[in-house]
């Protein structure tokens, strides 16, 4: 089965049979691009959940009640009808549709997107695992152009799971997963930037449940995200850290 848009859209959605599901899952085992782009849908989608959920709850504003008030007036229901459609509608601009200007979301909300939706897998948590890590180092080396390295952190605990190829803003990204034997996940997210900006430091950033730390070394992005207290990730980053730069 070569699966389309619309099967595509449904899969991300949970919108099909088990039957089809099995046919769509296999038509993206054998096709990179559209796996690479499901997977965008999924970050999109995950992205969306994180930042307008909250809005569900709000209360509806005063001004689209005025439609409900004004049933008692026959000859201004129309003209009620459509202001509060209007209003709905702005409203619903403001508060849910995001701004054509609104900046490209950061490199820490990217990595902990990525690192939320695939950390929960249990069957396909990476494309390439760990026993073939030769291969997977030197193909996210060349999809990104750059001289990639897979951390050890048995130290800290933590094994490599393997990693995956990913869609950024930047171009591809390289997604490294690692697991304590409590069975808790790590992901290094790295990515290429467009210029150096001659800045090494430490950053941290807290994304919904998810702690983030995240540097620049060069033309190449880092960030490792993990659902952990800020000084218990601050240990393995500066593991990472350490070995990426020696």
């Amino acid at each position: 089965m070569k699966a389309g848009e619309t099967e595509l859209h449904a899969y991300v959605d949970g919108a099909l049979d088990a039957e089809t599901r099995q046919a769509v899952e296999a038509h993206l085992a054998a096709s990179p691009e559209d796996a690479a782009r499901v997977a965008e849908y999924v970050a999109q989608r995950e992205a969306l959940h994180a930042r307008y959920d909250a809005v569900l709850d709000e209360p509806i504003p005063e001004t689209l009640r005025f439609a409900a008030r004004s049933r008692s007036r026959p000859r201004y229901a129309l003209a009620a009808g459509w202001m509060a459609v209007g209003v709905a509608v702005g409203w619903l601009a403001a508060h849910v549709m995001p701004a054509s200007t609104a900046p490209a979301p950061s490199l820490a909300r990217q990595a902990a997107i990525a690192h939320v939706v695939y950390t929960p897998e249990v069957r396909h948590p990476v494309e390439v695992g760990a026993d073939q890590q030769d291969h997977l180092v030197k193909w996210l080396s060349k999809r990104l152009g750059a001289d990639l390295k897979a951390p050890l952190l048995t130290r800290q605990g933590y094994d490599l799971v393997g990693g995956r190829l990913l869609p950024g803003e930047q171009g591809p990204v390289a997604q490294f997963m690692y697991q304590d034997p409590k069975g808790r996940r790590l992901t290094l997210y790295v990515s290429r930037v467009a210029k150096d900006d001659g800045s090494t430091a430490f950053r941290y950033s807290r994304e919904d449940d998810v702690s983030v730390f995240y540097w620049i070394d060069g033309t190449v992005a880092y960030a490792l995200s993990g659902a952990m207290p800020r000084e218990e990730l601050l240990a393995v980053a500066n593991a990472v850290y350490k070995q990426l730069n020696p």
